[in-house]
C-alpha cells in the first residue's frame, strides 16, 4: 500500500476517532454553558439542551472508538489475566467473534431505521434526527473493520493483536 494513502487514511480515522468528538464536545460544553446563563439570568432557552443532547451522541460513540483503538475502554478481566497465553488468545477471539457476529446482524437494520428517521425532525434546531443519530452507523462500521482486523491478527499469531478484551 503507497505511504500516501496509509497516511490518508490514517488521518481520515484520526478526524472521525479524535477531531470530531473534540469538536463535538466542544459544541456540547459551549451549549450545556449557554443553557445555564440563560437559564438564571435570562430567560430559559431550548436549542441549547437540544444541540448538546445530539452533541453527546456523537461523542459519546465517536469517542468510544478512540477509546477502541487504544485499548482504554474499561474492561472487566480477573479471569483473562488469570488465564494462560494460549487461553487468552481463545478468549479474545471467541469475545471478538460474538461481538462481530452481533455488530454485523444489527448493521442493516440499524441502518434502515436509521434511515427511517429522516422525515423527523428535532423540535427547536430542525436537525433531522437521521442525522443525529447517524454516529452509530459510523460506530457500527469502524467497530465491525477493527474486530475483523484483531481477529485475524490473533488467528495468524500476531503479537498485539487485540489486547484485552
Amino acid at each position: 500500500m503507497p505511504f500516501w494513502l496509509k497516511k490518508t487514511g490514517k488521518f481520515l480515522v484520526d478526524c472521525i476517532e479524535l477531531y470530531l468528538p473534540m469538536l463535538t464536545f466542544t459544541v456540547l460544553f459551549v451549549s450545556f454553558m449557554s443553557q445555564i446563563v440563560a437559564r438564571y439570568l435570562f430567560k430559559p432557552l431550548i436549542w441549547p439542551e437540544e444541540l448538546s443532547l445530539i452533541c453527546f451522541i456523537w461523542t459519546a460513540l465517536l469517542g468510544g472508538l478512540y477509546a477502541k483503538r487504544t485499548g482504554s475502554h474499561v474492561a472487566f478481566t480477573m479471569l483473562y489475566d488469570a488465564a494462560k497465553p494460549s487461553l487468552q488468545k481463545a478468549m479474545r477471539i471467541a469475545g471478538n467473534a460474538l461481538l462481530l457476529t452481533s455488530l454485523i446482524l444489527i448493521f442493516i437494520p440499524s441502518w434502515n431505521y436509521i434511515q427511517f428517521m429522516a422525515y423527523k425532525k428535532s423540535d427547536a434546531l430542525r436537525i433531522p434526527m437521521n442525522w443525529a443519530y447517524f454516529p452509530f452507523i459510523v460506530f457500527l462500521a469502524d467497530m465491525i473493520v477493527r474486530l475483523v482486523i484483531d481477529i485475524v491478527k490473533d488467528i495468524a499469531g500476531k503479537v498485539g493483536g487485540g489486547g484485552k478484551p
